[in-house]
């Protein structure tokens, strides 16, 4: 795995950008935790995420390339559209799909929901730039606390990636989960991991 900072990132974009859009797995920094994510819509990538994490079912959220992005694919309701209006923030927004073809099957095999996110942070334009969903679920193995910074990267994940966007220590927690279906919400505040928990209604 090759660790860059975003000064290099910002550099090789086009290089980078493509690599991501060919299939590419890397780890990046958000406005809470790192991520690891590829391409939404490249099966194989999805699957090699799956692998590294050992969690062969359970739904991924996406960072959307835009608020049409989710409004295009995802049933959005009066309630949806005044979450829409928080974003960019630490938030993932669970919508109902509407075109399941916006993602690979393999980001939610077993659900017709989509958890998304648009977060305040520079890495936000790698979705917006390629125009494609970017997988975003904590780095770690499923069950397991997420990784804070590189030094405690877990090494059987570091072997299934091809980069890192090194910005020293993150010491936030993963986004808040939002429910939003039919004119109902529940929100769930996530400790570690990044499996849909229960809802709580509010």
């Amino acid at each position: 795995m090759r660790v860059i900072t975003k000064e290099e990132f910002l550099l090789e974009a086009n290089n980078l950008l493509d690599s991501v859009l060919k299939g590419a797995v890397f780890i990046y920094p958000t406005d809470t935790i790192y991520g690891i994510g590829c391409n939404a819509l490249d099966t194989k990538a999805v699957g090699r995420i799956r692998e590294a994490k050992k969690r062969p079912d359970a739904p991924f959220s996406v960072i959307a390339p835009s608020k049409g992005w989710i409004l295009e694919n995802c049933e959005v309701d009066d309630k949806g559209i005044e979450w829409l209006e928080k974003l960019p923030g630490p938030y993932t927004l669970v919508f109902k799909l509407k075109n399941r073809k916006c993602i690979a099957k393999e980001i939610n095999p077993e659900s017709d929901f989509l958890g998304v996110r648009i977060p305040e942070h520079w890495t936000t334009k790698i979705a917006s730039s390629l125009k494609v969903p970017i997988v975003t679920t904590s780095v770690n193995e499923s069950g397991k606390t997420f990784m804070t910074s590189l030094d405690n990267l877990d090494s059987s994940v570091k072997a299934k990636v091809d980069f890192m966007i090194d910005e020293g220590e993150k010491k936030g927690r993963p986004s808040n989960v939002v429910f939003l279906n039919n004119a109902q919400v529940a929100i769930r505040e996530r400790q570690k991991g990044e499996h849909y928990p229960e809802k709580k209604k509010i």
